[in-house]
């Protein structure tokens, strides 16, 4: 079976995969059965010098052999593709997949079925009749994907099945290509909310300009196309003997670093529920609303890596904000335990002398907003954690216990957690250090925390959950 142009980019010609002997193994047991059939009555009517009975079995024999070659020689021109919508969703959510099939060819096809390879988390693997299609023409297939578990989960390729007329043969041609759908942590809307130590107002930055003086301080730049012409300076442009405009000013955004605890000790459980999880959805939704309040935004992990990695570790503006904010979201579908054992690695890229992407907080004066989330702390890692919010402007954390998310008998807990000390004095010690600390019990909704959050005077017990 040749190949023709894909429509829409996805998809390409189908790979004949094998010859004659590939072709052979087609056969159904319908056909095999035939061949069978045939054969034994071949040999009966030798024995029997039955010629008549000769003449049965040649036919039932031959018949299945006509049917492969025939699917083997058959040249059809097709090409398919498949579009994707959208390419990330959150868990839980639907996208939707759009097959299509064109025939290229100047001969109209016979029967064919058409199969899209699907992870067994995105449902049963869709499978579409298809009727004749006439040369030149085209066929639309589409069909729904789900997963309740975020990740990257390949889609394709796409499979062609071939069977004769008598059903005795099925050939199967596979499409090379195949498309990524991403799922990503179910994010939650926060409220707009006042966090503890934000000096700046709420995400809106200061603006500032570059020359407050006078005439005499403001730096003028080149003219540039498009450049409003009331901005003009004229007496930069006679000194310097070209169009000379005055700059604009600049924002200064608001940072803020959001920081995943992915330590394997310091959670217990797995699936959709757990602790893990649940702080990893809550990263997703600190992540997407300080992007919408306008913040210039990071996402860091304990092995100290950042996302983005460029522009200081933060986002910027416009369409790169956009992109990092994507890239952070794919970070975030795939992240899963690490090794580590302490949290020395996120305390030096907070501090601004890790790997992780640089910056820190000391090119903003100090005054970035820190959101934490984490899992279990002994006493080291509690007092590194505290000492991470010396530099920020304000800093927020979430702690999630394992002795509640395991749903442990509470006698069994305390020996479970045995080396850790209780959640009380880890949360008290986070708040002597300057955090906003609550923790966070299963079956609390984030927004709620948020807004606890928001409401907390630094230090103090921060509601009911304290």
């Amino acid at each position: 079976m040749s190949a023709g142009a894909p429509h829409g980019g996805s998809g390409r010609g189908p790979e004949d995969g094998g010859g004659l002997r590939a072709s052979l193994a087609g056969l159904t047991t319908r056909g095999r059965s035939f061949l069978a059939a045939g054969i034994a009555a071949a040999l009966c009517a030798y024995l029997l010098g039955q010629s008549e009975l000769l003449r049965v079995g040649l036919l039932l024999a031959v018949l299945p052999l006509i049917c492969v070659l025939a699917l083997h020689r058959t040249r059809y021109r097709v090409s398919g593709s498949r579009r994707l919508s959208p390419m990330r969703v959150p868990a839980g959510a639907e996208a939707r997949v759009q097959l299509r099939l064109d025939n290229t060819s100047r001969m109209p096809t016979g029967l064919l079925m058409l199969q899209d390879r699907v992870p067994y988390v995105l449902g049963p693997r869709p499978r579409f009749v298809l009727d004749r299609v006439e040369p030149g023409g085209h066929r639309e297939v589409s069909y729904r994907v789900r997963s309740d578990l975020r990740g990257r989960y390949p889609l394709g390729p796409l499979q062609l099945r071939l069977s004769d007329p008598f059903g005795l043969v099925e050939l199967t041609r596979s499409f090379s290509a195949y498309d990524t759908l991403t799922v990503i942590p179910r994010t939650e809307a926060l409220p707009a909310v006042r966090l503890t130590g934000e000096s700046s107002g709420y995400g809106d930055g200061s603006r500032r300009s570059l020359a407050l003086a006078g005439e005499d301080d403001v730096i003028p730049r080149g003219y540039r196309r498009g450049d409003d012409l009331r901005r003009v300076h004229w007496r930069s442009t006679a000194r310097y003997g070209e169009l000379m405009v005055r700059r604009e000013e600049q924002p200064q955004r608001s940072r803020a670093t959001v920081l995943l605890d992915t330590r394997r000790l310091a959670y217990e459980g797995a699936g959709p529920d757990s602790a893990f999880e649940w702080a990893v959805s809550g990263t997703a939704s600190a992540l997407v609303h300080l992007l919408e309040q306008g913040y210039a935004v990071r996402l860091l992990t304990d092995t100290g890596d950042c996302v983005p990695r460029e522009g200081g570790g933060f986002t910027s503006g416009g369409q790169e904000s956009a992109e990092a904010a994507g890239l952070m979201m794919d970070t975030l579908a795939v992240v899963g335990h690490s090794d580590g054992a302490g949290l020395s690695r996120a305390y030096d890229a907070v501090r601004g002398g890790g790997t992780g992407g640089g910056g820190g907080f000391g090119g903003a004066g100090g005054d970035g907003l820190l959101i934490a989330f984490f899992g279990d702390l002994d006493d080291v890692q509690t007092e590194l954690a505290a000492k991470m919010c010396r530099r920020s402007g304000g800093a927020v954390a979430f702690v999630l216990d394992s002795a509640d998310w395991s749903g442990r008998p509470p006698g069994l807990s305390a020996v479970m957690s045995q080396g850790l000390p209780p959640l009380d004095e880890r949360l008290g010690r986070l708040r002597d250090a300057g955090w906003t600390a609550l923790a966070a019990p299963p079956g609390v909704a984030f927004g709620e925390l948020w807004r606890l959050a928001g409401n907390a005077q630094a230090g103090s017990t921060a509601g009911g959950w304290g």
